[in-house]
């Protein structure tokens, strides 16, 4: 059921916060509370779609599986992203990739064909949903350029810097194996580039705690 709290929570997600009173209750009416344990899917690739998704509370793995078996994680979903709102316009649309929980989850889902219906009487909502999928797509564009020319210290470096933000410190919230696959490293590159960042005294790593020493070293690390 969507609570109050809930209800709080969409004003403040960019995709919802244009709408009116009565649109938001409408979308509202036609959402559902999925609430997912540890590691449990909300959905495979190849299934049908019918709605997208937010995240109220934990974190999502978007990901797929080469033909070897091989997991590729495609992104990290937190808490007021939205995602796979771009497949409401396809026909017949199927999932791309299969989502599951990292942790404890609880996912606010929306009915697709409803939120086009409604797209069409809000042209703020719509140009906001444009702008999201706008910012996605440079994302990728930029990863698909990671990918190609730096190599994995460059982006774990990037990816640590952009963590810690203005501080020193933060916590991964999801296991290192899974940001190895997002940063498109392998589990015994990833382990030897983090050995050699605490042997250089560039980085602290006890468990998920990761403590930046010379942000200035993993700056040089991150245009190299």
């Amino acid at each position: 059921m969507i609570t109050s709290e809930h209800k709080d929570f969409l004003k403040q997600v960019h995709l919802f916060n244009e709408l009116s009173t009565q649109q938001l209750d409408d979308v509202i009416q036609h959402a559902r509370i999925e609430v997912l344990h540890k590691d449990e899917f909300l959905f495979n690739q190849g299934d049908g779609v019918s709605h997208f998704y937010l995240v109220y509370s934990g974190l999502i793995k978007l990901f797929r599986n080469s033909a070897d078996g091989q997991e590729k994680v495609i992104e990290i979903v937190t808490p007021g992203q939205t995602f796979a709102e771009a497949l409401m316009f396809l026909d017949c649309p199927e999932f791309p990739v299969s989502a599951s929980s990292l942790n404890e989850a609880e996912i606010i889902s929306f009915d697709s064909r409803y939120f086009v219906k409604m797209l069409s009487e809000s042209s703020k909502t719509c140009l906001l949903l444009l702008g999201s999928m706008s910012q996605r797509i440079r994302r990728l564009v930029q990863e698909i350029d990671d990918l190609s020319v730096q190599n994995g210290r460059h982006r774990l470096s990037t990816y640590l810097l952009e963590q810690a933000g203005d501080g020193d410190s933060f916590r991964l919230s999801f296991p290192k194996a899974v940001l190895a696959s997002r940063l498109s490293i392998q589990p015994e590159t990833f382990s030897r580039i983090i050995k050699q960042l605490r042997l250089l005294n560039v980085v602290r790593v006890e468990g998920s705690e990761i403590e930046i020493l010379d942000r200035d070293q993993l700056e040089d690390y991150a245009v190299i």
